[in-house]
């Protein structure tokens, strides 16, 4: 018997160039007067301009901001606490997030920890948020986690050398805001990484157990979307129509794993997050030729139909063949991007493998979605292709 499948994102999504722009607005949309916001971002959001830009279009509309710029790049349950333990004594109406994943997750679990009597712990895992939360506007300003449009939230726990994650519908925005001139300014590095990890979530979702006909729909989406524009969103920052596909592309991809969910790559990339602060973007990027060949007997009918949307030919060829080809494009884009390949470079080694397969094997949320069973042994033998 066919199994229900179920999608629900963000309630408004604004796009274009200069959406930014348009925020005051729409605020409307979050379904209460507003007359106090809790701007939560980064210091270089400041620097950039982009916060003045919001809380302009706030005064104007005679409402008080304040801004906490207090949010680490990898946020820890402590961080996330000591952020909200200063900004909980204030009454928002509304929270606004504008920056990375990081900050984007930041915003969810603040919104849900002012109306749930939880600390962040308590929280951790899929359906524990009972109640909803401080309405939410998000703003991201890298092309890669798609945290916008999911109901998932990822936090970092020292402790245990692991990401978890939060997951729960009250996790999603009320109102987000895609404007890829946000964008134009990222660096080399963040413009690859982000941009893998964006294609990550689509491919892992497309051959994900639980894929479906919705969330194919937006994978394929997402996927031909960041295939055309990947590789000139990083060859040319300043591109406003290559990273306005970067930025849909992505919100797409966080559109497909909330309907699929991710697989093994994801599994596999937390504890090298968690344990040796690889970028999150990084260590999908690294790891997602590995995986996929790995799954290969299980996922080249799937493969086969993620190649034309990558722009890459089928007449003539076999789909084993070609889905070999998809494979070889991942590596091509991984060099093209400068994206590092060598675990050692982190400072991995030999050593630590046992321990990071242990690790990822614990991540079964994301590995029931695996199309193959993958066992520990298995999980070994990814990493060490990645000590070279």
């Amino acid at each position: 018997m066919q199994k229900l499948y179920k999608f629900q994102t963000a309630d408004h999504i604004i796009a274009g160039p200069n959406s930014l722009g348009d925020l005051g607005e729409q605020l409307h949309l979050v379904g209460t007067k507003i007359q106090s916001a809790l701007i939560i971002t980064q210091p270089p959001m400041e620097d950039l301009g982009f916060v003045d830009q919001i809380t302009n279009q706030l005064s104007a509309k005679g409402i008080k901001a304040q801004v906490n710029t207090n949010i680490l790049p990898e946020p820890t349950v402590e961080n996330i606490e000591e952020v909200f333990q200063s900004t909980s004594t204030e009454n928002y109406d509304v929270l606004i997030g504008i920056g990375g994943g990081s900050v984007l997750d930041t915003t969810k679990i603040l919104s849900v920890l002012r109306t749930n009597d939880k600390s962040v712990r308590e929280l951790l895992g899929t359906d524990l948020v009972e109640k909803p939360g401080t309405p939410t506007v998000l703003i991201p300003t890298t092309s890669g986690t798609g945290a916008e449009v999911t109901p998932n939230a990822i936090v970092t726990l020292p402790d245990e050398e692991l990401k978890v994650g939060i997951v729960s519908k009250h996790l999603l925005p009320n109102i987000v805001i895609l404007d890829p001139l946000l964008t134009l300014g990222l660096p080399k590095p963040i413009t690859a990484a982000t941009g893998m990890d964006a294609f990550t979530h689509s491919l892992e979702s497309f051959i994900s157990n639980k894929a479906n006909l919705i969330s194919d729909m937006v994978a394929l989406e997402s996927i031909r979307l960041i295939s055309a524009s990947i590789v000139e969103a990083y060859q040319d920052g300043q591109s406003v129509e290559a990273r306005e596909k970067m930025l849909v592309g992505s919100m797409y991809g966080g559109m497909a794993l909330t309907a699929a969910g991710t697989a093994a790559v994801h599994a596999l990339a937390y504890p090298l997050g968690g344990k040796f602060k690889i970028p999150h973007g990084v260590a999908n990027s690294m790891l997602l030729p590995h995986v996929m060949e790995f799954n290969m007997d299980s996922i080249t009918d799937r493969l086969y139909l993620v190649a034309e949307p990558m722009g890459i030919e089928i007449q003539g060829h076999s789909k084993e063949e070609v889905a070999q080809n998809v494979v070889d494009r991942i590596v091509e884009w991984t060099n093209m991007l400068e994206i590092p390949q060598n675990l050692k470079e982190y400072g991995v080694t030999e050593e630590d493998i046992p321990e990071l397969a242990i690790s990822a094997f614990k991540v079964t949320r994301l590995l029931d979605n695996n199309p193959k069973d993958i066992r520990v042994e298995d999980m070994e033998t990814i990493y060490r292709k990645l000590l070279v």
